[in-house]
């Protein structure tokens, strides 16, 4: 079963408790194991200069057998489930799930592109990333824990409780 990565993220509405349920739902999704999910880390909300709450980010480690496309609906579709509405770019959100990596590959569709276009920038995907799979590789850009060094002036904090909580 390919192994895929996916990002999740929270800064309204009880953010911890939007991830441990999400990853509740991903355990759901047909033909999909939750292999791994990191622990949270709070994380100051990035591009945007209107004020917003922390967030709270984890990375979940997947075997799936869903196609890409499937497994996007399918995270929209929990994201919906939570309140999301998309709107503005960097906008506070209930829920955010992002396909980072689907294997080594590189897929560039419409709405789907992986791995996910600003991953290497974000310590807050980076972080968890490299905890749930140390030698995960970015195509085109190379080992993720080594990307941690360009974005190190990004504030990420573990927090004490595990995704959870």
């Amino acid at each position: 079963m390919p192994v895929v990565y996916v990002a999740l993220g929270s800064n309204l509405a009880h953010p911890r408790r939007q991830l441990a349920r999400a990853v509740v739902e991903l355990a759901r999704l047909p033909r999909t194991h939750v292999v791994a999910v990191s622990p949270n880390y709070v994380t100051a909300a990035l591009g945007t200069s209107d004020p917003q709450p922390d967030y709270v980010n984890a990375v979940a480690a997947l075997r799936t057998l869903l196609s890409p496309r499937a497994l996007l609906a399918r995270l929209h579709g929990i994201e919906r489930r939570h309140g999301r509405r998309r709107g503005a770019r960097n906008a506070a959100r209930t829920l955010d799930l992002d396909l980072l990596l689907y294997e080594r590959r590189r897929i560039v569709v419409a709405h789907l592109w992986v791995p996910h276009p600003r991953m290497h920038e974000r310590a807050f995907v980076l972080r968890p990333l490299a905890d749930v799979a140390p030698a995960a590789v970015i195509p085109g850009r190379g080992l993720a824990r080594q990307r941690l060094c360009a974005a190190r002036g990004q504030r990420v904090t573990r927090t004490r409780t595990h995704h959870l909580a």
